[in-house]
């Protein structure tokens, strides 16, 4: 009679997690046309929840006092057993600005199939300079490693960190996304890079930033619009 009872309650348990689930309602999401058919969606997710190839999100250098993780980004290192923290105070990922790192944890641990480290350097340095150059190393990453889909979370408001806007930040990495995929596209062209195409680039955000992230994701477009389209061709002197 104690398994029947035991054997129910796990059933009932299953059937009301499946119901939760199916019932929980999709995340906000936006969707804005990129140059060169991509889509640069804006979703209320979390990094661990989004189901592409390739998940980026940033980190601050160490600090031997302790790193502060809160939000998503705890709830990352969570989903991971702990490993962000076990690098970063072993040393093994110091998050020197724009090194970088890259995660392929086993199926199920979180949606996304891999996962990019990217430093930021001494929190003191931040700027829009290097949330650009972020963007920059993001997509070149993901051109080395083929995928076409990306999700980029910056979370450093879950390091503690609120020096820069939501919009400053978002316009920053998208300007340098855009400006580094318009670099690739050139090389393509005069057949110095192997064909690559990015379909779309997911920018998680929170709920109380939605709006704010919307805004910066238009800027950074059409701040590399307006860079891209002044941009001299390569011109490379070919052989005869």
């Amino acid at each position: 009679m104690q398994r029947l009872v035991l054997s129910m309650s796990f059933v009932c348990l299953a059937w009301l997690g499946s119901v939760l689930l199916a019932d929980a309602p999709p995340p906000a999401e936006r969707a804005i046309a990129g140059p060169n058919s991509m889509m640069i969606i804006i979703r209320a997710q979390g990094p661990y929840d989004a189901d592409v190839p390739l998940q980026a999100v940033c980190l601050f250098k160490h600090k031997p006092s302790g790193d502060k993780m809160l939000g998503a980004a705890a709830a990352l290192d969570t989903h991971l057993g702990g490993a962000i923290t076990a690098l970063r105070n072993s040393g093994q990922f110091a998050g020197d600005e724009m090194e970088t790192l890259l995660l392929v944890p086993p199926a199920g641990m979180i949606k996304p199939k891999a996962l990019l480290l990217i430093g930021l350097g001494d929190e003191s340095n931040l700027s829009t300079d290097v949330m650009q150059r972020v963007g920059q190393t993001a997509l070149r990453e993901a051109t080395r490693l083929n995928v076409d889909q990306v999700a980029f979370a910056p979370v450093l408001r879950d390091q503690g960190n609120d020096a820069l806007t939501i919009g400053a930040v978002e316009t920053a990495v998208i300007k340098g996304m855009l400006l580094a995929y318009d670099t690739q596209q050139r090389l393509q062209q005069e057949q110095l890079a192997a064909p690559y195409t990015l379909n779309t680039w997911v920018v998680e955000a929170g709920m109380n930033y939605f709006d704010e992230t919307i805004t910066g994701v238009r800027q950074g477009i059409d701040e590399a619009a307006k860079l891209t389209v002044n941009r001299p061709d390569l011109l490379l002197q070919k052989k005869p």
